[in-house]
């Protein structure tokens, strides 16, 4: 159970935004993988993975951009052409295809823990409101008595 005060008012406020911000890489790169596109875009397709529009702030998504370029991992070059400003275009390198297969096997194990983790949590559950509902048959039959 997190320390401190007011853990469950910050639990609910942040909803599970500060723990899967992380899972933001694997799916720009699967994005990536799918073809070149700008970050705005990225912020849009988030979407299909879960995460709601407001849940991703841009500049996560533009820092792992960054980030992922820095490791050689994406490139990037500006599209001058059409109407308005300039935009960064993004492209998955080899090496980055290499990384989203590593993230893929990494979030198959954890996958795995997770199901284990829940199927143990909900046999003990229900362990323990059979063992609730015996307790409860033994107070009517004493009561009965």
């Amino acid at each position: 159970m997190p320390r401190g005060r007011g853990w469950r008012r910050r639990c609910r406020a942040r909803g599970w935004a500060r723990r899967i911000n992380r899972f933001v890489e694997p799916c720009l790169l699967l994005l990536l993988h799918r073809g070149d596109s700008h970050g705005y875009d990225f912020l849009e397709r988030l979407n299909e993975f879960g995460f709601a529009e407001e849940s991703v702030d841009s500049s996560v998504v533009y820092r792992c951009l960054r980030q992922l370029e820095n490791q050689g991992f994406v490139t990037s070059s500006w599209d001058t052409e059409g109407s308005g400003p300039p935009r960064r275009v993004y492209g998955l390198t080899q090496e980055g295809d290499q990384y989203l297969a590593w993230w893929i096997g990494g979030l198959r194990e954890t996958r795995t823990m997770l199901d284990r983790f829940l199927q143990a949590y909900e046999a003990h559950m229900e362990l323990e409101d059979h063992v609730l509902e015996e307790r409860m048959v033994e107070v009517d039959h004493g009561i009965s008595s």
